[in-house]
């Protein structure tokens, strides 16, 4: 690991992020994982889906 990512995280342990902020990331974490399990199991949309261009 770099060195920096050892000073955050000692920056970290000695000033810890609030429960709100924690709460937030951990909001974001769940969102995420919902939209990828939600793409596993009903596939993706077809508007998304990339076609191919044939010179």
């Amino acid at each position: 690991m770099h060195q920096r990512w050892f000073w955050r995280m000692s920056r970290w342990a000695r000033n810890p992020p609030s429960a709100k902020r924690v709460r937030f990331v951990l909001a974001i974490i769940a969102i995420c994982l919902l939209l990828v399990a939600y793409e596993k199991i009903f596939g993706m949309p077809g508007w998304m889906e990339l076609e191919r261009i044939r010179p």
